[in-house]
């Protein structure tokens, strides 16, 4: 009888706490605070190392990273730590996103891929973060509809959509780069259908 493969290895479950730990440190202390009525917002490279995971290594390990990376981002601080598992799943659809389109979706050049499933992640974040602080502002803090809509396209999109230029160029960039050597070293994301038997 074939022996079951499971995602959950310990191959798989330390390389998720090393991203998660990198996207951590990058998006906690490589970030410039913007003030904002509705609350935090910032200039982060956390979001490059999000993409950059689901590039490298699949959308489902590249999104458990991001998830876990970002939500102990917010647990650190008392302010945010509310909105962890919010943050969670906007950043794990996010990297899950470009995972999807980088991974599954056989299509054009490797180059060109990488490309989308930047823009296709960072699409997701923004249709998410800007709906969630329209809610929250609306919801929570007990604006009316208009001025949260136009507070959070005014000052939260603008810094959203830099911060996705940003991780887009930096990943796509930074992909080709350090795939030789994850490949070298046998680091690199295959699919289960994919992998040899040892």
């Amino acid at each position: 009888m074939p022996e079951k493969k499971t995602f959950f290895t310990i191959r798989n479950i330390t390389l998720i706490g090393v991203l998660a730990a990198a996207i951590f440190v990058l998006t906690k202390f490589v970030s410039i605070p913007i003030p904002s009525p509705l609350g935090r917002t910032a200039l982060s490279v956390g979001n490059a190392m999000c993409i950059l995971s689901a590039l490298l290594f699949g959308p489902l390990t590249g999104g458990l990273a991001a998830g876990l990376g970002n939500a102990l981002v917010d647990l650190m601080d008392p302010t945010w730590a509310a909105d962890f598992w919010m943050t969670f799943i906007n950043k794990f659809l996010m990297t899950f996103a470009a995972g999807l389109v980088m991974h599954k979706l056989r299509f054009g050049r490797e180059n060109l891929r990488t490309w989308l499933a930047g823009l296709a992640g960072t699409l997701t974040y923004c249709v998410l973060y800007v709906t969630k602080n329209i809610l929250s502002g609306v919801l929570v803090r007990g604006f009316t509809w208009q001025v949260s809509v136009v507070e959070t396209l005014s000052v939260k999109l603008p810094t959203t959509l830099a911060n996705g230029v940003i991780a887009t160029v930096c990943a796509a960039l930074l992909y080709p780069a350090l795939k030789p050597a994850l490949k070298k070293s046998r680091m690199l994301y295959a699919p289960p259908e994919n992998r040899r038997e040892k």
